[in-house]
């Protein structure tokens, strides 16, 4: 480690844990899906520079996919303006870092100072019910460690519980994807994308207060030790609302 980093943090570099998804196929479109670039890239970078140690996994190990419409060189042009997660796809340290994820699982997540979960399509189809995904959660809230969850990702808050079956997101302020955002985006594609919309199964939560800004601006809530962004531009507010957490 640099010996600037050595003054910074003394003790030893803060640890997050970043939770990405794997690949999966849409059950609404038939689509490949995956985790979203920026939600990724975007935090990475805000860690690492604040001199972090950041570790990416997945609940089932291996490689990553994103999804198409992030990737900056993807010719749809939508994320063409995202010249952080085009630097990262470039750069063959960080590639490698995706080319075959440990499994969350096999990880001893005691060491770790925060976590936080990746949005994506992805996530709407295998994080929800995850109950390895669900695990990380519960373990990093009950033990007071921050705990970041961004976009899709936020689908996992539905039903992830505590140890004493109470909902995590149970007297807390939190936001997700937005019904807007939904909106858009199934009329930018023509077509239904998502199985659920996670406003409105929030809102039908009891005892809860689910909370959106404006479309596709960045937004990022702290309650406590739950972090949670609205959408991918969400990813750095998210990310240093952690680090706010950490004090460092």
């Amino acid at each position: 480690m640099p010996a600037t980093l050595d003054v910074l943090h003394p003790e030893r570099p803060k640890k997050v844990l970043m939770v990405a998804a794997n690949p999966a196929v849409s059950t609404t479109t038939g689509w490949p899906v995956g985790f979203w670039w920026a939600e990724l890239s975007h935090p990475y970078w805000e860690f690492t520079e604040c001199g972090y140690e950041v570790v990416i996994v997945s609940p089932e190990g291996g490689a990553l996919v994103a999804d198409g419409y992030s990737d900056p060189e993807d010719e749809s042009g939508y994320s063409a303006h995202d010249l952080v997660s085009l630097g990262f796809k470039h750069s063959a340290a960080h590639a490698d870092l995706l080319a075959d994820t440990p499994r969350l699982a096999d990880l001893d997540t005691s060491s770790f100072d925060a976590v936080f979960l990746v949005g994506g399509q992805s996530p709407m189809f295998t994080f929800r019910s995850h109950p390895d995904v669900q695990t990380v959660v519960r373990e990093f809230f009950e033990s007071g460690r921050p705990t970041a969850v961004v976009c899709h990702a936020t689908c996992v808050l539905l039903e992830a519980t505590t140890s004493t079956g109470e909902l995590v997101v149970s007297g807390r302020t939190w936001t997700g994807f937005a019904n807007s955002e939904e909106a858009y985006a199934d009329d930018f594609v023509g077509q239904r994308l998502q199985p659920f919309w996670i406003e409105d199964e929030a809102r039908a939560i009891e005892g809860t207060n689910f909370v959106v800004n404006s479309m596709f601006k960045p937004f990022a809530v702290r309650d406590g030790n739950l972090i949670t962004g609205q959408q991918q531009y969400s990813g750095t507010a998210a990310a240093r609302l952690v680090v706010e957490s950490l004090g460092v």
